[in-house]
């Protein structure tokens, strides 16, 4: 069974997503900060990325969810900028510092290639979302050259419907991080005051796009995988995310409730978020978990 961008190509549904998109970049609405600067002829806005997508690494990833991984790892994709500013990232020297080089959509698509050719389960896009229309310009071109694997939006959840709802079909994963609940919260730490409001609505246009994920033989194959960093004093916030998909989304959801949250970046500046978190703080979280019934993708 080929992933549904085959479909999309076919019928030229594809490229004419590929142009609304394009033309979109003219002034720029892809994610909810809406710069409206035209990046065609070279303006930035808050992602700091004009018309060419840049990528700080591409390579097999053995360290995903065991479902992505699969035999011969998540083709892995990690763009440079991103459309948050969290103070805690991790990834800072791409996300913030923008390491990396710009690629051209021939040469994003012969990276997705290579991947393939590596032994990839899937293509993993990470930090897609201000480069959903560089991605989208590139996939005609892997098609051709056959690229026939699944295609995963990793993303950090603050994603516009509307660009969403451009994009369904050319996916058949999504995997959303859902950072806060306190939107507070997130205006502190990712600077952007609406943050609850624009993921719960996106994952709930993922969900409907592509339901609860399908594994066929330890492989990912379609569906919503949602990720939840726990972070430290956020314990309760963390329940309210659960509780949400829980009632809102599936039960049957796959949720990766991670806990290798610790201070990087700008943290220390930040009194709740300059420790780790305890063990009891993750324990507890689990325990809910388990207690209104979710039952995918978390250690027991």
């Amino acid at each position: 069974m080929y992933p549904s961008y085959i479909d999309l190509y076919q019928t030229g549904k594809l490229n004419a997503i590929k142009e609304q998109l394009t033309e979109i970049l003219r002034s720029c609405i892809l994610c909810p900060r809406e710069c409206r600067i035209d990046r065609i002829a070279g303006e930035t806005g808050f992602c700091h990325t004009a018309h060419d997508a840049k990528i700080s690494s591409a390579y097999l990833h053995f360290g995903e969810e065991p479902e992505l991984v699969a035999a011969g790892g998540s083709g892995t994709l990690f763009f440079s900028y991103c459309n948050l500013g969290c103070v805690y990232c991790q990834n800072y020297r791409l996300s913030h510092a923008g390491e990396g080089e710009a690629v051209s959509p021939s040469r994003l698509a012969q990276m997705m290639i290579d991947l393939q050719h590596q032994g990839a389960q899937n293509i993993n896009f990470v930090s897609p979302t201000h480069v959903i229309a560089q991605i989208i310009q590139a996939l005609p071109q892997a098609i051709e050259a056959g690229l026939r694997i699944p295609l995963v939006y990793n993303c950090g959840g603050y994603e516009s419907i509307a660009t969403l709802k451009t994009i369904a079909g050319v996916f058949d994963l999504y995997m959303p991080d859902i950072k806060y609940f306190d939107d507070q919260a997130g205006f502190e730490y990712s600077g952007v005051s609406d943050y609850w409001e624009k993921a719960a609505c996106a994952v709930k246009e993922m969900y409907a796009q592509v339901e609860d994920l399908v594994i066929e033989d330890g492989r990912a194959r379609r569906g919503l995988l949602i990720r939840h960093l726990v972070l430290p004093g956020y314990v309760e916030d963390s329940y309210k995310i659960l509780d949400f998909i829980k009632d809102e989304i599936s039960q049957d959801t796959y949720v990766n409730i991670m806990d290798q949250y610790y201070p990087c970046y700008l943290a220390g500046q930040y009194p709740r978020l300059s420790r780790r978190i305890t063990h009891q703080e993750y324990r507890r979280v689990i325990i809910r978990a388990q207690k209104i019934g979710l039952h995918r993708g978390f250690n027991v």
